[in-house]
């Protein structure tokens, strides 16, 4: 009898390696899939606690508890009747050089786009998010960004690999328009005079009705061609404690994932969860919310089809 545990089996912690128990395939290239999970253990670029690079595993391991046949709540389908999903791994990089993560990243990420499938990545800490849009502005000239995180990432000031300048150096290569971007849930010093993203602070978000709260969202991107960014650190350190940069004053997992399901139907078409530092985790509560987050973003995928 074959003792190891298959994907549709219901064994908790048996063979738990792809995210949600889907297929691995190191050769995404080859792939009919229609969403790729891609990791990206770098935490170079980190300006506070460092421990993101453990993150995809983390995540992964906490999606075992989310692997459940059938539908998700509140959802009326079950993702896979819908999505082709595989993981492919984590991306391979030499230890140290953050060059050479940035363009492998890129590569990568341009090759699967090119072949028409959707990549989910998850970090590591944001910086990942650069070379990924690089690829995604490469062949959607209208790109926006959707922004969750407790912090806007667009200083100018920084070194060259900074998880704080992302979206100054998304801004000056023209991958994104700020004017048609939103940041939601930030609370920490920005520029808030002369910033050219539509900004939805922390305190505005965690108290408006959500339906508000996602008209704006959807109101500002329109039918433009969307990535979605999850920084982990959106959400307050009550509900993901394991972060590199917590900040206090932060949305509950709860509101978080119900702005997310209002954007169903939007033209997300590249996605990722940043910055778990399992580390500082306790009790998986912030692995448990980013595979949450993950889980959530398929099914915006899944809608559509």
């Amino acid at each position: 009898m074959n003792t190891l545990a298959k994907r549709e089996d219901h064994s908790l912690y048996a063979n738990t390696f792809g995210f949600m128990r889907q297929p691995l395939n190191f050769d995404p290239h080859n792939s009919d899939a229609d969403v790729i999970i891609t990791g990206v253990p770098f935490d170079l670029a980190t300006t506070g606690r460092s421990g993101s690079r453990l993150g995809p595993e983390a995540i992964r391991k906490a999606s075992k508890n989310l692997a459940w046949e059938g539908r998700r709540w509140p959802w009326e389908f079950d993702i896979t009747d819908r999505l082709s999903i595989e993981d492919c791994g984590d991306l391979v990089f030499d230890f140290g050089d953050a060059q050479q993560m940035c363009d492998r990243l890129f590569e990568h990420a341009d090759d699967l786009i090119a072949s028409g499938k959707t990549l989910l990545c998850f970090g590591g800490d944001h910086y990942v998010t650069l070379p990924l849009m690089r690829a995604y502005a490469k062949h959607y000239d209208d790109l926006v960004l959707i922004h969750f995180d407790a912090h806007t990432d667009d200083y100018e000031q920084g070194g060259k690999f900074d998880h704080g300048t992302m979206f100054y150096h998304a801004q000056v290569e023209n991958l994104i328009d700020p004017s048609a971007s939103v940041q939601l849930g930030i609370r920490t010093n920005y520029n808030y005079k002369n910033t050219p993203f539509n900004v939805l602070e922390a305190d505005y978000v965690n108290d408006a009705p959500v339906d508000e709260v996602v008209d704006k969202i959807r109101n500002i991107v329109g039918d433009r061609h969307i990535y979605l960014t999850f920084d982990i650190d959106s959400l307050d350190p009550a509900y993901a404690p394991g972060t590199g940069t917590p900040a206090c004053g932060g949305l509950t997992t709860d509101r978080a994932l119900r702005i997310l399901r209002g954007l169903k139907g939007l033209n997300i078409v590249g996605m990722d969860v940043v910055e778990v530092c399992p580390a500082y985790d306790h009790s998986d509560i912030t692995a448990l919310a980013g595979a949450t987050v993950a889980l959530e973003l398929l099914y915006l995928q899944g809608f559509r089809k």
